[in-house]
């Protein structure tokens, strides 16, 4: 094996992504040669409609996803919080990069923070879980529905007159654009999206010539919290159309994983946390859910899905 294609999105943050990752592989072996394939997704085709009426994060791998199998490309590069918990017969996660900040950040104007916004302030979010969260801390808010890459939605801020804009810290800081950010938010008031602020290596399971470059990237801490993140997700069978957060830490082998499910208005919020041995991260993460489940977060999830 002496030449690898990766497949990634043509946005700024995503090829940023795959150039880092293909930096970091000739770094390790410097005589591979490695290629970026960009594919457009359906999701960067249909920038006009929430994610959640067009069918989800999916759309934003779907295409890459036919490519590997297809072997047009050798990996995938994607952000965790855009991967489905199912993926594909015949592919899998090979490495789970280390995690940037992942917390949600707010871009004001005058570099006003959350709690401090005016009465009626208008803030962009194409998020469903950030539209309940902030709904729940400051129903005064209009909430105004945004789509679009980093430096689109960024440009929205002055176009459509808003207030603030909430984007992941973490892509801002990979596009070195940490000094627009206002605010960092505390996890307590925003809770972070599933796998947010990591990025994700995909591959064919039977391509072990491939997965042994590439499981030299993985980062055991980060993959293990985004297991229980995404074991959490598959109990609440959750998608783009429900309002649901998860964040892992870990601390001495002890993960600690907060969860939460809310309603679209934002006005019942089911959060709760769990904690136990890093390495039963599966577990802990189904716990969690069913324990959201019990606490009424079911029947928010009948209601949405009907």
């Amino acid at each position: 094996m002496d030449r690898i294609r990766i497949g990634t999105r043509g946005s700024p943050l995503a090829l940023w992504q795959a150039e880092w990752i293909k930096s970091q592989l000739q770094d390790l072996y410097g005589d591979l040669s490695v290629e970026l394939v960009r594919i457009k997704t359906t999701g960067d085709k249909i920038q006009d409609a929430p994610l959640a009426k067009i069918g989800g994060k999916g759309l934003f791998i779907k295409e890459i996803e036919e490519a590997l199998i297809r072997e047009d490309i050798d990996i995938a590069v994607h952000s965790m919080k855009d991967m489905p918990v199912k993926l594909p017969a015949g592919l899998c996660l090979a490495a789970i990069t280390e995690r940037e900040d992942p917390r949600d950040a707010l871009i004001s104007r005058n570099n006003v923070k959350l709690a401090d916004l005016p009465e009626g302030a208008k803030v962009g979010t194409g998020s469903l879980r950030r539209q309940t969260q902030l709904k729940n801390c400051r129903p005064d808010l209009n909430i105004v529905p945004m789509r679009g890459n980093i430096d689109t939605r960024i440009k929205k801020l002055e176009s459509e007159g808003l207030d603030a804009i909430i984007l992941a810290a973490a892509g801002l800081r990979r596009m070195g654009w940490q000094e627009k950010i206002s605010e960092t938010v505390d996890p307590a008031v925003l809770l972070p999206a599933i796998g947010q602020g990591a990025v994700g290596i995909e591959t064919r399971h039977h391509d072990t010539d491939i997965t042994q470059f590439i499981v030299a990237l993985d980062h055991e801490v980060t993959h293990t919290a985004v297991d229980a993140e995404r074991a959490f997700l598959e109990v609440l069978e959750g998608g783009c159309q429900v309002p649901i957060g998860a964040y892992a830490t870990i601390d001495g082998g002890e993960l600690t994983l907060h969860g939460l499910v809310g309603s679209l208005d934002g006005t019942v919020i089911h959060k709760s946390e769990i904690q136990g041995p890093a390495q039963r991260a599966d577990a802990l993460g189904r716990n969690l859910a069913e324990e959201l489940l019990k606490m009424g977060a079911g029947k928010i999830l009948k209601e949405i899905y009907g």
